[in-house]
């Protein structure tokens, strides 16, 4: 069965889009609850037993969803069977692309990393990394086997908008970053993969990784950042991820903010700077090797985290106080409880870094308003591109609103700006996060 044929149109009669609309939430359930039981689907979706039994019965048959044995609550009656999706049941790659870095992964239907391909580079003129892009995409299919390699739902792009603006704000060279103004990477991959391709603005990307396999399980509402070599963002409300007209919703990295107290941090054109210049591991490199922080690696970055170097530790209090300063002012606005902050570097960092934060949001926090919580999120450097991965399946299984009136999508598989609609029902992931407790053994 070739997955993206039987998967994409959304075509038919009416009751064959609303069936095909209730398969999807049932899988978007699965996706975010783990497991549920026969049960517990029905009454997520409203349907009657012997609606939701024909239902489970063709996704068992299309082995998106298996029977993962029985649960054994104690209670009278016969034990509920467990619905999980099927691992195998579909694949995507994702392709993560920044200004200091090439990232592609495989990931399989339950959100498990199968493979990943990392180059840790200034970006390259755009035939050179199509070519790295090419051979680790072809490199990772090869790990399939043929009757697997069907069901390749397709390959998710995320990458920041304008690659080659916010050079001086990064202490970046300008390279060949501005050949890619007019160079359309995801047409060239669709070229040369036979793929569909399904971009999306990296930091909304990320908040989507997020959303389907992380603390967006249990939470509908939050705010999430993402610190790589500069800083993105997505926002999440009612369980669905929010873009804005351009796409750039939740884009922190512009917001102003008074000038780095570094000595190595670019002097800023205006009386004041933007997020970016101060919360960016490109920041961090530049604090740490000012003359040379081009080629610098994510391990040696690493390494001075570890080693708790002086410069590390100079630009962990000015990156926290920055970035809580742009949490002040994102909260007053959005009134949200959670903030979720993720990026590449792991280890110490991320408790050190979550606490800074949680204090210099506290210090500036006005009388009598509360502090949002911060918890740092879950998949660090494969945030990104687990989040581009995601893009493939969430067009071609999450209960899309034009699947009930056989609309084409021709926008990004996101969130198209093209179509109107409200993607998968708030309610419907609402009550998938409470079904049950999400597997977090992988």
């Amino acid at each position: 069965m070739n997955v993206e044929e039987t998967r994409t149109s959304g075509r038919g009669s009416n009751s064959a889009q609303l069936r095909r609309y209730n398969e999807r939430i049932v899988l978007q359930i699965l996706r975010r609850a783990g497991e549920a039981s026969k049960a517990e689907l029905a009454r997520a979706v409203q349907l009657t037993n012997a609606a939701i039994g024909a239902i489970i019965q063709d996704l068992i048959e299309e082995d998106l969803i298996f029977e993962a044995g029985k649960r054994h609550d104690g209670s009278r009656g016969q034990p509920a069977t467990i619905l999980k999706l099927a691992p195998d049941g579909a694949f995507s790659f994702g392709v993560r692309l920044d200004r200091t870095n090439l990232e592609t992964v495989l990931m399989d239907f339950s959100g498990h990393i199968i493979d990943r391909r990392i180059h840790d580079m200034i970006l390259p003129a755009p035939e050179q990394a199509l070519e790295i892009l090419k051979e680790d995409l072809e490199s990772l299919r090869a790990l399939l086997g043929e009757e697997l390699q069907d069901r390749i739902t397709g390959i998710g792009l995320a990458q920041p908008f304008n690659l080659d603006a916010w050079l001086h704000e990064l202490g970046l060279p300008e390279a060949d970053f501005k050949k890619w103004n007019d160079f359309d990477l995801a047409a060239a991959l669709e070229e040369a993969t036979e793929l569909p391709v399904f971009g999306e603005n990296d930091g909304t990307a990320a908040a989507v990784a997020e959303l389907f396999y992380g603390h967006g399980r249990q939470n509908d509402d939050f705010l999430y950042l993402f610190l790589g070599p500069a800083i993105g963002g997505g926002l999440v409300l009612k369980g669905d991820v929010i873009r804005g007209l351009s796409g750039n919703a939740g884009d922190v990295a512009f917001m102003p903010v008074p000038p780095s107290s570094l000595s190595t941090a670019p002097k800023p054109k205006q009386p004041w700077d933007l997020l970016l210049t101060r919360a960016s591991l490109v920041s961090l490199a530049r604090h740490l090797s000012p003359d040379n922080f081009a080629q610098l690696s994510r391990s040696d970055l690493q390494a001075a985290v570890e080693a708790n170097d002086t410069r590390y530790q100079e630009w962990l209090e000015d990156c926290a106080s920055a970035v809580g300063l742009a949490l002040r002012s994102a909260y007053a606005l959005l009134d949200i409880s959670l903030v979720v902050v993720d990026g590449d570097l792991r280890g110490s960092f991320p408790e050190a870094f979550q606490q800074a934060l949680q204090k210099a949001v506290e210090q500036a926090a006005p009388e009598k308003r509360k502090s949002p919580e911060i918890v740092f999120g879950s998949f660090a450097h494969d945030a990104g591109a687990v989040g581009a991965a995601s893009l493939p399946q969430f067009f071609n299984f999450s209960p899309r609103a034009t699947i009930l009136t056989g609309g084409k999508d021709k926008g990004p598989a996101g969130a198209g700006s093209s179509e109107n609609r409200a993607s998968f029902p708030a309610r419907a992931a609402r009550l998938g996060s409470h079904l049950a407790t999400p597997d977090r053994s992988d």
